[in-house]
């Protein structure tokens, strides 16, 4: 046996050298221990077992033939208590059967025969120990790995949760903005509503007169096709049509516009410049307070306050000046007679092209002729016959102006019942328009 200088993978790996000859452990010692290693040595396989439970040990190298334990016993008992510690077998004699029990009960990563060569011996142990580190590595890296993996997994279980929290955190805030948005919609425009009642009980209008001409109007640009910003700022700018003769007098208020000359006439004239005014300092109403400003003009361009003419004038202003004069036309407010509805039709009619623009007179015609052609339809009922879940379809308005519910509530038993209370308390009858499924033919 000749010594070997050689630098091993793992200088501080520790070997245990099992044999019952003391030379062969000698030269065992001396060998590994010039390669940089902590050996260990036992002269039988009880021995080496006792070091084994005192001593963490990287590899062991037994020999085979050994008195009370041989080497393939030994290994065996080594690999069922320290399965990572890696086993060798030194053997001095050609013995097939042995050397096969060694590796079927030991599983020995490789055997040795007697005599060695000291390089031989020394390189085996170091892809050993080096494979036996490599091993280590990637059992290290795999568990690393899948406890890696766990915590990723319940990372992103742990996300998912809150972004599924945050996600219905979001929505319910979004439709508590929203509902409130519209609540705070609904509001501004029956408060708009509650002020044009005022705005009545001061022009000598009859009550509702206002949301007459608004409804009208809104049929007509949805008609038209008109977004819903426009056909809001229409529907707004109807209900306050008359909002600048708040300053008229009563014979003014009073009196059917071709009855007016000179002064009064100029005055009148005034009052969609004076309504412009009013509404202009609220930027959500400037829109309606450009219509109400055209309300005056003419298609032909002979209109007040600017005469501009066709097209120049808002599509709003068109169709607010229609609606206003058909129900002006009917209460006495524009000729000095109430004409009906047939008679202000053909009025509206005739005066296409020059007054009218003539597509919002088709709109209209269309309405007041053929219906609107929605789903469900305008049923006028007593309050006796209301029943909870029905929709209104216009504002319900008391005899004298007042509005009580407006339009597209939704009734319930509370409710229907303090209507019949009203009707009792102040002995008329309410006038309850509410939206029915339109028959089909």
């Amino acid at each position: 046996m000749n010594a070997v200088i050689g630098t091993p993978a793992a200088p501080s790996a520790t070997l245990l050298c099992v044999d019952d000859e003391p030379n062969i452990l000698s030269s065992l010692r001396r060998l590994f221990r010039a390669s940089g290693y902590r050996v260990l040595t036992a002269e039988s396989g009880a021995l080496g077992l006792e070091i084994l439970e005192r001593e963490p040990v990287d590899l062991v190298i037994s020999d085979m033939r050994m008195p009370e334990m041989d080497g393939a016993r030994f290994l065996a008992r080594v690999r069922e208590r320290w399965p990572g510690t890696l086993r060798m077998l030194l053997t001095g004699y050609s013995d097939i059967a042995s050397i096969q029990d060694a590796i079927n009960c030991g599983e020995i990563y490789r055997y040795i025969t007697k005599p060695w060569e000291d390089h031989d011996i020394v390189l085996l142990v170091r892809h050993g120990l080096e494979r036996r580190q490599l091993e280590q590595e990637k059992a290290r890296l795999e568990a690393l790995t899948a406890r890696q993996n766990e915590e990723l997994k319940a990372l992103n279980q742990s996300l998912e949760a809150k972004v599924e929290a945050r996600t219905r955190q979001l929505k319910a805030e979004h439709e508590a903005t929203v509902a409130a948005n519209n609540k705070l919609k609904q509001n501004f425009v029956t408060t708009i509503k509650i002020l044009s009642s005022m705005i009545e009980l001061r022009a000598h209008n009859r009550p509702g007169h206002a949301r007459l001409v608004a409804d009208l109007a809104r049929q007509i640009a949805i008609n038209l096709g008109l977004d819903a910003r426009e056909t809001q700022d229409i529907f707004i700018a109807a209900l306050l049509h008359d909002i600048g003769k708040i300053g008229f007098p009563d014979t003014l208020l009073g009196t059917p516009l071709t009855a007016l000359h000179g002064e009064a006439l100029g005055q009148f004239r005034k009052h969609p410049v004076r309504a412009a005014e009013l509404l202009m300092p609220l930027e959500e109403l400037r829109g309606s307070a450009a219509i109400l400003r055209g309300q005056l003009e003419r298609f032909d361009g002979t209109g007040f306050p600017d005469g501009i003419a066709g097209l120049a004038i808002p599509v709003g202003a068109r169709i607010l000046a229609l609606a206003a004069d058909y129900y002006n036309l009917q209460q006495g407010a524009m000729v000095q007679r109430h004409v009906s509805a047939e008679g202000a039709k053909s009025l509206i009619i005739g005066a296409s092209g020059t007054r009218y623009d003539p597509h919002v007179v088709a709109a209209f015609r269309q309405i007041v002729e053929g219906g609107s052609g929605a789903d469900t339809a305008d049923a006028e009922l007593l309050s006796g016959e209301l029943v909870p879940g029905m929709v209104l379809a216009r504002d319900l308005v008391s005899r004298d102006g007042l509005m009580l519910l407006s339009v597209d509530h939704v009734l319930d038993a509370r409710m229907i019942q303090q209507v019949q209370d009203f009707e009792t308390k102040s002995g008329r009858r309410l006038t309850i328009h509410v939206r029915v499924p339109r028959k089909t033919p």
